[in-house]
């Protein structure tokens, strides 16, 4: 075995999980992460936890979804007890085949995820972290090789995760006494109000409230939204290329959107329920061993040099305690590049331009 699946494991168990003796672990298992579901089996043995396997495979979703009738369950018992008893879940994706549930009925997903919204706080309310295992159809779909990709993957995951959370902490700091935010970019001028909101130090583990593996942000959940932006980093959507997308809010709601491809999946995400029509997440990417856009979420939302927003679900843990914050039954990612002559502004003053903050070498006054 590659020495580095061991060192993600471990990393994933010790520094993202803070997994302890005793503690109750589901971890899911996707179709592609037999080896590194070996590494983390071995890890919790040694550490002396309690693991149930699950196989997370999108194919088994594809199957089940294009042959039910569409009329769900609230929140199965079964499905519900897992999580309400688990002390951590760990999910181990690896992909076969990154478009397998392309061909759903958007109708049937939507249903499907409003009918487990119990199973899905349940899972959230655990320290649950998410990671990813390199598999050939990742490299494919990020357009590398297989061996550039691995080399990517372990880049971007076996960091100095200290280091990096002092880092990122001052952006937090910078973040959590702001009012305002403003980004602007080419085709986007668009301001965000976060006063009273607490940012969140992504730096991969469940003491700083992140939940990837590899993370690498600082995100907080804006209260109200007003102007223009758009994404240029292409992503995929529900199993369906999203480019160039632009949206326009007004009072906190998307009043317009179009997209040069993806439009109507990103119709689709913004008309799932009320909440989807307003953003539930700031995020600013600040882990520089992703170095360039791959299709995936979970790398291309931290990629230093760009900022991304999520419409949808908002995280509790950026809320003042008794605020909801924004709900929905989704949380889709779509992100923008700050390149050359884009600025991030905290209350007027300049922290990061052109895609360098105002601590590192390089910024421009």
């Amino acid at each position: 075995m590659d020495e580095r699946i061991r060192e993600h494991a471990e990393t994933l168990v010790d520094w993202s999980a803070r997994v302890e003796a005793g503690d109750d672990v589901v971890v899911r298992v996707g179709e592609g992460a037999h080896d590194l579901a070996v590494a983390v089996a071995e890890a919790l043995g040694e550490r002396g936890a309690n693991p149930v396997t699950v196989y997370a495979a999108d194919e088994l979703d594809r199957a089940y979804l294009r042959a039910h009738d569409g009329g769900f369950d609230e929140d199965p018992d079964h499905e519900l007890a897992l999580y309400e008893n688990a002390d951590s879940v760990l999910s181990l994706g690896a992909e076969r085949n990154t478009a397998a549930t392309a061909d759903i009925p958007a109708d049937r997903s939507q249903a499907h995820a409003r009918a487990r919204e119990g199973v899905r706080e349940a899972r959230l309310d655990t320290d649950w972290v998410s990671t990813l295992h390199p598999t050939r159809a990742l490299a494919q779909g990020a357009g590398m090789s297989y061996e550039a990709y691995r080399e990517f993957v372990y880049d971007a995951t076996l960091r100095d995760w200290e280091s990096l959370a002092a880092e990122m902490g001052q952006l937090k700091e910078i973040l959590d006494d702001g009012s305002e935010v403003r980004i602007v970019n080419d085709g986007t001028d668009l301001t965000l109000f976060v006063e009273g909101r607490t940012a969140v130090n992504s730096a991969a583990s469940v003491v700083y409230d992140s939940h990837n593996l590899p993370s690498g942000e600082v995100f907080t959940a804006p209260d109200d939204t007003a102007g223009v932006v758009t994404f240029d980093v292409p992503m995929t959507v529900r199993g369906r290329p999203v480019r160039d997308a632009r949206l326009t809010l007004k009072d906190g709601v998307v009043v317009d959107w179009e997209a040069a491809e993806g439009e109507d999946v990103l119709a689709e995400v913004i008309e799932t329920d009320g909440g989807s029509r307003r953003l539930g997440e700031l995020g600013v990417g600040m882990n520089r061993g992703i170095d360039r856009p791959t299709g995936r979420i979970l790398f291309d939302e931290k990629m230093a040099g760009t900022v991304h927003l999520a419409l949808g679900r908002a995280y509790d843990a950026c809320l003042p305690d008794g605020e909801s914050g924004n709900d929905s039954a989704v949380h889709v990612d779509l992100i923008t590049e700050m390149g050359e002559g884009s600025r991030l502004e905290v209350d007027g003053e300049v922290v990061q331009r052109d895609g360098r903050f105002r601590w590192e070498d390089g910024f421009a006054e």
